[in-house]
């Protein structure tokens, strides 16, 4: 009967209104001391809600004295609360965007390698067309399913792999400095981005301090995360075959063109 009555709130209907109606579907016609009595309803609140619902065409009244009610046909309420349900949703998403027309994207701190994978399984099974990411061997088992769902239902995904990532599915381009950057850094990152609607991006692990992450649907910061995973993939293929000539012009792990950029007495971790 709660579940009932929780329902039936959901539909618009207060307590009362919900017993009273209940109570009629069970006895019918009845005065409205006869559904007090079977609703639990006090008398004078259940005349009053009687004729909110009358007026509402939820139940009908006859014309005889002492006057009674019939409720309406379970169907045909159900059929006019959906109908009016989607006429106001279709109204909404027609008006509410124009109202929202500013509204700027939240971007949301999430802590815990626990909460921060909840998160990328979330999106990825929203996925529909593309899932673009990097992450390492040790993780991947935390997202393989969900991805497995995605590459099955025809999402195209491209996976940077650190640590020789291995899956049946999706296209792994593979980075061959992981465990090199994860002394360096002190952790595994994790960076996503899902149909260009959906980002995500920081570390998993961490010996110092708990991983964070960002995740975000704003549309200029999953372009940028994105972008990331897009450029590392073109390094990856233009290293796996102009390896020898980059490593003669940059260095042995483009050592040469990273002083460039950072100075020559840079550390990794400071990149």
């Amino acid at each position: 009967m709660e579940e009932l009555l929780g329902k039936l709130k959901n539909l618009g209907f207060n307590t009362y209104e919900a017993k009273v109606y209940l109570s009629l579907l069970k006895r019918h016609p009845a005065t409205g001391y006869e559904v007090s009595k079977e609703s639990g309803v006090p008398q004078a609140r259940a005349y009053d809600t009687l004729k909110v619902l009358e007026s509402r065409k939820i139940v009908v009244s006859t014309g005889n004295k002492p006057v009674t009610y019939i409720p309406v046909n379970p169907d045909d309420l159900l059929d006019k609360s959906e109908k009016s349900f989607m006429s106001s949703l279709a109204y909404l998403r027609e008006q509410l965007p124009n109202i929202a027309a500013d509204y700027v994207e939240p971007v949301i701190n999430v802590r815990g390698s626990k909460g921060i994978f909840e998160y990328a399984n979330d999106i990825i099974r929203t996925a529909e067309k593309e899932i673009f990411v990097e992450m390492w061997s040790e993780d991947a088992p935390l997202l393989k399913d969900a991805m497995e769902e995605a590459n099955e239902s025809g999402v195209k995904i491209q996976i940077v792999g650190y640590d020789n990532v291995k899956l049946e599915f999706g296209t792994v381009y593979q980075h061959a400095l992981g465990q090199q950057i994860e002394k360096e850094l002190g952790g595994r990152w994790l960076i996503m981005a899902v149909d260009n609607k959906h980002g995500i991006a920081g570390t998993v692990s961490d010996m110092e301090q708990v991983p964070q992450a960002v995740c975000t649907r704003h549309p200029g910061i999953v372009l940028i995360i994105k972008e990331v995973v897009v450029h590392d993939i073109y390094l990856l293929e233009v290293e796996k075959h102009l390896g020898k000539e980059m490593a003669e012009t940059f260095g042995k792990n483009m050592i040469k063109l990273r002083e460039k950029v950072l100075g020559k007495d840079f550390k990794l971790s400071l990149h």
